[in-house]
């Protein structure tokens, strides 16, 4: 029902309403030199910044041959579409080095995020 929220073009609309959004508040503060417009921009700044770090994760910090190493990985241990869900959320919630950082430590909040996906699978 809320697939949407990780899809990339509601990650694009987002980013591009919170420039609108500090657009208009800049706008208004130098009109007016209110306090409560800077505070606008600097949540819409935050919403942001927020709102990028999946969108930048998944496509700049991963490069192709990367991806195609670990789906061809899972593909071999697992079905197709658990490894396709698998991988779309490990591309977005982890950079490229932050991943494999976390392959090689002990992390269990690491370890719990991967089987709490195999089950949701």
């Amino acid at each position: 029902m809320f697939g949407f929220y990780e899809s990339d073009w509601f990650t694009i609309t987002l980013e591009v309403l919170f420039l609108i959004f500090i657009a208009y508040d800049a706008k208004k503060y130098f009109e007016t030199r209110k306090r409560e417009y800077l505070i606008n921009i600097a949540l819409a700044v935050g919403f942001f910044v927020w709102a990028f770090i999946p969108f930048y994760n998944k496509y700049y910090t991963w490069q192709d041959n990367d991806k195609s190493i670990m789906i061809e990985k899972c593909s071999a241990e697992f079905n197709a579409s658990y490894c396709e869900c698998l991988d779309d959320k490990i591309f977005k919630e982890y950079s490229f080095e932050s991943y494999h950082d976390k392959l090689k430590s002990e992390d269990n909040d690491f370890k719990e995020f991967v089987v709490e996906t195999k089950k949701a699978v």
